[in-house]
């Protein structure tokens, strides 16, 4: 059963409707409440099929019955490395003899095997090859299983039957999206409001639109706390796949809907030059040997900042820029220091860095101790996180915690066997609390015991494993070679454990948190 903070947020989306400034209009904002044209469905719909057409959005019709589905979409515009897939369904309804609407249904599919079907990926034969050398006699040409999996996990046109779990959401965003783009036309009006111009980039050649870009579900709360010179500190559990992706989609749907922003990782500041050149590049694999050389990504205390969900993070925001949006990168850790010199640090960091681009949103992503914006820790009560120094030198700061439902998490914790300098890290379980499966942001109107705002809800969590056990270049290389004798990593055959020993266990510290 959701929980009474779901409801209560999405009371709030609906009650802030849409945002009106000089004749524009903001897509961060929930519509309160459904769109309605004045005119039949018969006449409203040709001018729904010219905007999809319009908006290179190919689609099929049921002719005669005013439903058309898309075709599949990436989300964030064809990264090598997102997992998430989005089409719509578009229904004309009547709502009275002269009066019509539009359903949305967003679809959304990814390649996470968590909801697979038991069963999906045994190997039924006799021979790991698919067609004439699978037995039977066939003269078709041979797939191997691992490229026949590759083929149906991307859901184009009806192999989507094939892909992995998925879900449907009604877009209200979407709806009002179309109607501000038709409804004028119908009604023949010439001082609609516009929409608000995407956020571009200095440097970016020609412009774009809204519906150039896939950026997910639209986040709940979002657009409440987006405006320049906004400072928006996240405080995380390291270690999971959706905090990364609530960034990614946090950042590309604040860009489209005209705001810069800048995105502030928890990275050790030596890593600035190369996400840097990353950022910049055309993403190949030796842009990404370059990133991935960086000591960084082989600490021997994997925590969770250097998974393979960050790196996919920094690739979709890659890939963001490199098709036109305002959207930057900078770190901010200090990992030389200790204690409150690395809180301040830190926060002078960050401090820089907005006061530097005072038009630009900035969301700052940490772990939750560092963001809290209260004084004192239950082992230092002198302690001033970060959070906290940033609130008393910025105008506009405000911190969320991480909510989230159960799942998983790649920690690193001291050994559970305590067995001396020894640091164990992996999959562990991560208890929530269920307020359903959708993003979104809640603020409280004041602050917790820990300094906190509100909370950023990523839903259901599932680990991400450090991006070089999945290989030394490009996450999902799958090449561990190398990597167990740079770290003195080994891996507990009965537990998806990493245990450092020796010299890497001495220099490690549980960082869970921090």
């Amino acid at each position: 059963m959701r929980s009474v903070v779901f409801a209560a947020v999405v009371l709030a989306g609906l009650m802030t409707g849409c945002a009106h400034q000089a004749g524009t209009y903001s897509d961060l904002f929930i519509p309160d409440g459904e769109a309605i044209y004045e005119r039949p469905v018969e006449e409203m719909w040709p001018e729904v099929r010219k905007y999809f057409t319009e908006a290179n959005l190919p689609f099929r019709e049921d002719r005669g019955s005013m439903v058309l589905e898309t075709e599949w979409r990436q989300e964030f515009g064809g990264s090598k490395v997102s997992g998430f897939f989005h089409r719509y369904m578009v229904m004309g309804k009547r709502e009275s003899p002269t009066q019509s609407k539009l359903w949305i249904i967003r679809i959304t599919k990814s390649r996470n095997k968590a909801l697979a079907p038991a069963g999906r990926e045994l190997d039924w034969g006799v021979a790991r090859i698919i067609g004439d050398k699978a037995g039977g006699g066939s003269s078709a040409p041979g797939l191997s299983v691992e490229d026949w999996e590759d083929r149906l996990d991307a859901p184009v046109g009806e192999n989507s039957f094939y892909a992995e779990s998925g879900q449907g959401s009604r877009d209200l965003v979407m709806e009002w999206r179309v109607f501000r783009s038709i409804s004028p036309k119908l009604m023949k009006e010439e001082n609609a409001p516009k929409p608000v111009k995407v956020a571009m980039a200095p440097d970016a050649e020609g412009s774009a639109a809204a519906m150039d870009f896939e950026c997910g579900l639209p986040i709940l709360g979002l657009g409440k706390q987006v405006k320049p010179g906004g400072v928006l500190l996240l405080g995380e559990m390291h270690g999971t796949q959706e905090v990364p992706r609530f960034i990614a989609q946090a950042s590309c749907q604040t860009a489209v809907a005209g705001t810069p922003v800048t995105v502030g990782l928890e990275l050790p500041l030596e890593s600035q030059t190369r996400v840097d050149t990353f950022l910049d590049s055309a993403g190949t694999e030796d842009d990404w040997l370059k990133l991935m050389e960086a000591p960084f990504w082989r600490s021997p205390y994997p925590d969770g900042r250097s998974s393979e969900a960050v790196a996919n993070m920094l690739d979709q925001l890659r890939q963001l820029r490199s098709r036109g949006l305002d959207v930057d990168i900078f770190v901010f850790d200090h990992p030389k220091a200790q204690g409150q010199a690395r809180e301040d640090a830190m926060a002078a960091t960050v401090r820089h860095q907005v006061e530097s681009s005072p038009g630009r949103f900035h969301v700052i992503l940490s772990g939750n101790i560092h963001s809290r914006t209260k004084k004192g820790l239950p082992w230092d009560k002198s302690f001033r996180p970060m959070g906290l120094v940033l609130k008393d030198e910025l105008d506009s700061v405000v911190a969320l915690d991480m909510a989230y439902n159960s799942g998983s998490a790649w920690i690193c914790a001291v050994d559970s066997k305590g067995v001396k300098d020894q640091l164990a890290c992996g999959i562990r379980e991560a208890k929530g609390r269920d307020n359903g499966d959708r993003f979104f942001l809640h603020t409280w109107g004041g602050t917790n015991g820990d300094g906190y705002h509100g909370v950023f809800y990523v839903g259901p969590v599932s680990a991400s494993a450090p991006a070089v056990h999945k290989g030394l270049g490009r996450p999902g290389g799958g090449d561990n070679s190398g990597v167990r004798r740079k770290t003195g990593l080994r891996r507990s055959r009965s537990t998806d454990v990493w245990h450092f020993t020796g010299r890497a266990a001495a220099a490690a510290r549980p960082v869970a948190l921090a």
